[in-house]
């Protein structure tokens, strides 16, 4: 049975899809079987692993809200599977509103996967509405990532807020995966203290592994590869590699 784990954070830019993108096809390349659910709607996760967000049908939209069946849907890449996203989910939310149990949805299609798979990572969008909701009752935990600038904390309370609710209503069995450092520069002061204070503001569940700030990171998803295939030797692919070492020994 897969251990289902929503990437999340409302603040956009913390590296949620690089993250999702980089630890599934990490694992993946560890033997492990994992699926990558794209649940943005820009569906940059989908293009990330090298599938056409443009002509990917069925998606993850039509089976919220036309019933697809979800194994349909799923396309298989060199470095993991997809369930893929489109601009259409833009619109799921307000379709969803009218359905019965509509914050299972996400759920009831993603349980009809679990037994082919070791992970599940959902890709959430960049808020706390009613598809980040969806990805919150899914998941057994959460990895949230938080990037080593300035403003790394803020809005974290609203999201910890919307995770114990979630939690208190409707999903009691969600965790903390962990939270990962992202975008971290050791030259720099900025990173070293933002590093210490997630670690005092989450003691015991912050990765050892950090992301560093790496160039090759960001120029891979204009290729459609995740950062093992386009430069398996950078810093960020060694990073992520180390980090899905982690999470297996977890």
């Amino acid at each position: 049975m897969a251990k289902i784990i929503a990437v999340v954070n409302q603040k956009g830019g913390v590296g949620k899809t690089t993250t999702t993108v980089n630890i599934t096809a990490a694992l993946h390349e560890a033997g492990k079987r994992v699926l990558l659910c794209d649940f943005d709607p820009q569906a940059n996760a989908t293009s990330g692993m090298g599938v056409d967000k443009n002509t990917a049908s069925p998606n993850i939209y039509d089976v919220l809200v036309s019933g697809a069946e979800p194994a349909k849907a799923v396309v298989s890449t060199k470095f993991g599977d997809v369930l893929p996203s489109n601009k259409a989910l833009a619109g799921a939310g307000i379709e969803m509103i009218g359905i019965e149990d509509r914050e299972n949805l996400l759920k009831q299609a993603l349980d009809v996967l679990a037994d082919r798979y070791d992970f599940i990572f959902i890709d959430c969008p960049p808020s706390l509405e009613l598809l980040t909701v969806n990805a919150l009752c899914a998941a057994g935990s959460l990895l949230v990532p938080v990037q080593c600038e300035y403003y790394a904390l803020e809005g974290l309370s609203d999201l910890l807020a919307t995770v114990r609710l979630v939690k208190r209503r409707l999903n009691p069995s969600l965790n903390m995966e962990g939270v990962l450092l992202t975008m971290f520069d050791s030259r720099t002061n900025l990173s070293l203290q933002v590093a210490e204070e997630v670690k005092r503001h989450f003691p015991g569940q912050v990765y050892a592994t950090v992301i560093p700030r790496n160039v090759r990171l960001s120029e891979a998803p204009s290729h459609g590869k995740p950062i093992t295939a386009y430069d398996a030797y950078s810093r960020g692919a060694e990073a992520y590699r180390l980090l899905a070492e982690e999470m297996i020994a977890r």
